[in-house]
């Protein structure tokens, strides 16, 4: 028996490689194991080699595994990418179609299954994925009956017979496996799993399901990856909610409706990655000098220009603080988890009322399309705050003036209306102007409009600015990341203890204003600094050095070759500093 399962299913592009992944991890969630998913694919539609990596556990989990036991594999490719991945004991599980060779230099075992001749048996190749999945559950010994709810649920639709056939095809591929498995081979059966209920979604549905629960009722986005399913999810949700999704022309018309939609009173979000949110940055400067609130997500990918459209990156970080031209007052966001991506976003439409600003909510593609197991929601948690929003009537102004939209207050936060309100009449521009929003080039009134701006941000109240693990009071090593890392981090923490490394780690949440203050008492404690990230000039470490001095500590973990961070790597190159 074992606790823990790392299986991966490879193939090109449209042979359903996806779903294959997609219809194996449902069923293994919902009998209450842990999951966490990662898909490597190609920047094109058809073609190209794909895999769906899981790793299935009976305790929580948050990122891929080192090795693999089990890799299903559809063509000569997938074998030949991937098999240096199998420890010893490892399986490859091969669609005899194209006559599998084993490579020279592994010791895992190799099982020809005629996916494709008994799925076209059966009544189409199409059903050859699901011959797979029968043959995983023959060296998992796990009994095929647990696929018929989610087989009823996907393919249900297309009629009872359909479901049945898939049925089949699982039970043709289970029981061939059987009978190849020679009686001297230790299946890989997992332990039993609580069966408690969780959710299995991925980083951008979180986030979607965030905006949809903080309030959000219109989104403006172009497709992008990795960000497209953000608008996916709330154009099927926002309508029953009242609200609505725009694919506009562009990434500016994007960022511009959204803020329109904001300062019309209405909450709304845009949603991009790296080359998109270059586009945006002119009209992210608009939202601040005319201090309209704006929630805008920015999926981190491999760049620069096109780059990587579908590789895992962290480059974006110094962007999303400095990228507008001139200075303005924004809050950039880290979630980590998918649970702290669903929060942190519905969150973020409060932070932008209440402190009139660009928030940026940012994610990278291993957070957002990673799929993974997340405990039950806590809806209550939510709450709607929307700062200085002016609901009641508004005095008459003396001499029929101006409403002081941009009045000069102690906390920089100004008093706010939505258009239509009786005397609420004011100017709105992308020039400097006085507090009735009129142009001024005063240089006293620029002074004033700036300082009152800058003020918003001094005290930032956001309950997690850094997700603290650290167990000792003077630690060898701290290490830091943001965004996806963090599982990555915490099992390579792990090893280190069991090494005899006294570790601590600090997970960053609130990038911009950088707290400084809840971090520093960490840094100062430990011997060594290690800043693990996902690009190739340690940005996030650049930005500590900034921030908390102690540049002497610091040293860089960097990865930017498009993949993730593995547990074993971060170990070994924390190791490397001792």
């Amino acid at each position: 028996m074992i606790n823990q399962l790392s299986w991966k299913v490879g193939g090109q592009q449209g042979e359903g490689i996806e779903s294959t992944g997609e219809i194996f991890s449902i069923a293994l969630n919902r009998l209450g194991y842990y999951l966490y998913g990662y898909r490597h694919f190609s920047s094109r539609i058809k073609g190209g080699h794909t895999n769906n990596k899981i790793r299935v556990s009976t305790s929580q989990i948050r990122s891929i595994s080192d090795d693999l036991d089990i890799l299903v594999a559809f063509d000569q490719e997938t074998i030949d990418l991937n098999y240096k991945e199998l420890h010893d004991k490892g399986i490859i599980i091969a669609d005899a179609k194209f006559d599998p060779k084993q490579p020279e230099d592994t010791n895992a075992g190799l099982y020809a299954v005629p996916f494709t001749e008994i799925a076209t048996d059966l009544g189409t190749s199409l059903m050859k994925n699901m011959v797979a999945v029968g043959a995983t559950c023959a060296v998992l010994n796990l009994d095929i009956k647990v696929f018929e709810e989610v087989v009823q649920e996907i393919f249900g639709r297309k009629g009872q017979q359909v479901v049945d056939k898939n049925m089949e095809a699982i039970k043709a591929g289970f029981d061939f496996m059987k009978e190849k498995l020679s009686d001297d081979v230790e299946l890989m059966e997992l332990e039993k799993a609580d069966g408690l209920k969780r959710l299995f979604m991925i980083g951008n549905d979180a986030i979607a399901l965030g905006a949809l629960a903080g309030g959000c009722r219109f989104m403006a986005a172009y497709p992008i990856t990795p960000a497209s399913e953000i608008m996916e999810y709330l154009i099927k949700k926002l309508p029953a909610l009242g609200g609505s999704v725009i694919q506009t022309e562009d990434e500016i018309a994007a960022v511009t409706m959204a803020i329109g939609a904001n300062y019309g009173g209405v909450r709304a979000l845009t949603a991009s990655a790296g080359p998109g949110l270059s586009l945006k940055m002119e009209a992210i400067g608009l939202s601040g000098i005319t201090e309209t609130p704006l929630v805008i997500v920015d999926t981190q990918r491999g760049g620069p220009s096109t780059g990587l459209p579908t590789k895992q990156e962290q480059s974006d970080l110094m962007a999303m603080i400095y990228g507008t031209h001139g200075e303005i007052p924004k809050i950039v966001l880290a979630p980590s988890t998918v649970q702290e991506a669903f929060y942190d976003t519905a969150e973020a439409f409060n932070l932008a009322e209440e402190y009139q600003c660009p928030v940026i909510v940012l994610s990278d593609l291993q957070l957002s399309l990673g799929k993974q197991t997340v405990e039950p929601l806590d809806f209550s948690k939510v709450e709607i705050r929307r700062g200085k929003l002016v609901t009641e009537e508004l005095p008459e102004l003396e001499n029929k003036g101006y409403f002081k939209r941009y009045e000069v207050t102690e906390d920089g936060v100004s008093p706010r209306v939505i258009p239509g309100m009786k005397n609420g009449i004011h100017h709105v521009t992308g020039v400097e102007h006085d507090e009735t929003g009129k142009p001024s080039e005063s240089a006293i009134n620029r002074n004033t409009q700036m300082d009152k701006r800058f003020r918003k941000i001094e005290n930032i109240k956001f309950d997690t600015p850094i997700h603290k693990n650290a167990p000792h009071e003077e630690a060898d090593l701290l290490i830091v990341g943001f965004n996806s890392t963090r599982g990555a981090i915490e099992e390579a923490m792990g090893r280190l203890e069991k090494d005899g490394v006294k570790v601590n780690h600090a997970q960053v949440r609130l990038i911009h204003p950088f707290p400084a203050d809840e971090l520093l008492p960490l840094v100062k404690s430990a011997k060594k600094i290690a800043v693990v990230e996902n690009n190739a000039t340690g940005q996030l470490a650049n930005i500590m050095k900034m921030n908390v001095g102690h540049a002497e500590k610091i040293h860089k973990l960097l990865k930017y070759d498009g993949n993730p961070f593995l547990p074993h790597e971060v170990h070994t190159k924390c190791k490397e500093l001792f």
